[in-house]
């Protein structure tokens, strides 16, 4: 086992301690460091069918801060909704250099959730937010160990109760207790989904092997399955403009740590009945400038350009990260 895989197995022992204290609002100072190349000691910036264009990692001497599970960016493409698995909203913005590669982070603000009851214990167990989606007039968070998907007001998430609940099409004895839907995505408005939410599962598998995956309303609701690529598990997944779903995923081993890819699906593979499967856009394992990578959004630039922004998950572990990497999509919009 190299020493990098032994931190990092060290570091997902002891993400079941207790998450720091919860508040109600706080707001965070921030200190960002630039991330200018993603591979180790090389200034290659293609990987795969994507670019990289810059990362900051960045921490806070609050101990709030970290556990980040799913980001999503407002339409001005700088401010981001987040949340983490101790029960908690993150909002904030996002900073560029001269450029345009992140900088830094400023205006964070960190709120306790508060469940069905009005109330913000934050307990692990009933609170582990995992997925995020906002839609029009909502914000939609899925959660593992008590696993249900519910709908927050946006605005106003910050200060409600959830607003509704979906139903979730699998019995949820089938799921199991940390490997339930951490991908929540809105497809857009126009595609054939017709803006449903989707749901993937982290690893809850079918009888053959398959993701659990589900498309919880509009006129495709139902359920499909996601191919399943030994040892990856999803964690997010972020829909482009055209339709077509990147699914993040994450791998860990002994022998060599911890791995992320992005995977891209086909929007129109997405259907009742289906199993879907699609392209490897990029694979990296620790000779990259990855942690426990959980959270994926796509932001279109002005110019159309397509940018994929991945965030890790620190298990508020002092072996961990927090970062936020940012990919160019090559080639536009058509796949290959």
């Amino acid at each position: 086992m190299t020493r990098l895989s032994a931190l990092f197995a060290l570091a997902l022992a002891s993400a079941a301690v207790a998450a720091p204290s919860s508040a109600t609002s706080v707001a965070m100072r921030v200190d960002s460091r630039i991330i200018s190349h993603f591979a180790v000691g090389s200034s290659e910036r293609a990987f795969g069918k994507l670019e990289f264009v810059g990362g900051i990692t960045f921490s806070s001497p609050n101990r709030l801060l970290g556990a980040v599970s799913s980001i999503r960016f407002r339409p001005d493409r700088l401010h981001f909704v987040a949340v983490l698995d101790t029960g908690h909203w993150l909002t904030g913005r996002i900073q560029r250099d001269g450029e345009g590669a992140l900088s830094g982070l400023s205006d964070l603000h960190i709120t306790s959730m508060l469940n069905s009851d009005g109330e913000s214990g934050n307990a692990k167990a009933t609170m582990d937010a995992e997925g995020l989606a906002l839609a029009s007039g909502a914000a939609i968070v899925s959660f593992e160990q008590r696993h249900r998907v519910d709908v927050y007001p946006d605005p106003g998430f910050e200060t409600s109760r959830p607003s509704g609940r979906y139903q979730i099409s699998y019995p949820r004895s089938g799921l199991r207790g940390n490997r339930g839907f951490e991908t929540l995505v809105v497809a857009p408005a126009e595609g054939p989904l017709a803006g449903a939410a989707v749901i993937i599962a982290e690893r809850s598998l079918d009888e053959q092997g398959n993701l659990l995956a589900a498309i919880l309303d509009g006129p495709m609701k139902g359920t499909f399955s996601v191919v399943r690529n030994d040892p990856y598990d999803a964690t997010d997944g972020a829909f482009l403009p055209n339709g077509d779903l990147l699914l993040l995923e994450r791998r860990f081993r002994l022998s060599d740590g911890a791995g992320m890819r992005i995977r891209r699906i086909r929007g129109a593979d997405i259907r009742p009945g289906a199993v879907v499967d699609g392209e490897v856009l990029i694979d990296a394992d620790m000779s990259h400038q990855i942690d426990n990578m959980e959270g994926v959004d796509v932001v279109q630039m002005p110019d159309g350009d397509i940018r994929i922004i991945v965030v890790s998950d620190d298990n508020h572990s002092i072996l961990q990260r927090n970062l936020m990497l940012e990919f160019r999509l090559t080639g536009g919009l058509r796949p290959s």
